[in-house]
């Protein structure tokens, strides 16, 4: 089993996919990783919706800009929170980005390729009558996944441009980190 560490750098956001399905049994995973996500008074407020039908997914690309990459996908996953089981918008709104990471985590393990878009959010009322939701249930992300078409690349910002202290004259950041970092 990998550790967690080298699964987080190696996971990347892929954007076109070849044409395999997601076999069920790994799309159960993915699930269950996101089910397993912490949550403020374990109130789990995160629902997804499984979109395999490639109609119903070139009808909700019609609502981002990012479309072709739902389109290209073999398994969206609408990634909703239910107000109704909702405590704090805040804290909740971190928890479903938790099940988010987890699912987006635990796809890289499996060889599966994902994008998590939310920049369909600018269109939410639009997809949520699309999809008939209730009113309680409020779309958070869509997440795209299949197996990848290319290995896609990136980068970060070195670890010492991200760290803050409260008083920078009283800590030696490079005990922190290595150079290069």
């Amino acid at each position: 089993m990998p550790d967690i560490i080298s699964v987080i750098r190696n996971r990347r956001s892929v954007r076109k996919f070849k044409d395999k399905p997601v076999e069920d049994s790994k799309l159960l995973r993915i699930l269950e990783a996101g089910r397993w996500a912490p949550s403020g008074l374990n109130n789990q407020p995160w629902r997804f919706l499984v979109i395999q039908d490639k109609d119903l997914q070139s009808k909700i690309s019609r609502y981002t800009k990012y479309g072709r990459i739902i389109t290209g996908a073999n398994l969206l996953i609408v990634v909703l929170m239910d107000t109704a089981d909702s405590y704090n918008r805040d804290k909740d709104l971190m928890a479903t980005g938790a099940a988010i990471q987890n699912m987006l985590l635990e796809a890289c393990v499996l060889g599966i390729g994902s994008c998590w878009l939310g920049e369909i959010v600018n269109q939410k009322s639009h997809v949520q009558k699309l999809l008939e939701l209730d009113s309680d249930l409020e779309l958070l992300a869509a997440l795209a996944f299949g197996y990848p078409a290319c290995k896609p690349i990136s980068c970060r910002k070195k670890l010492k441009n991200l760290i803050i202290y409260p008083d920078l004259k009283s800590k030696d950041n490079k005990s922190l980190y290595r150079d290069g970092q």
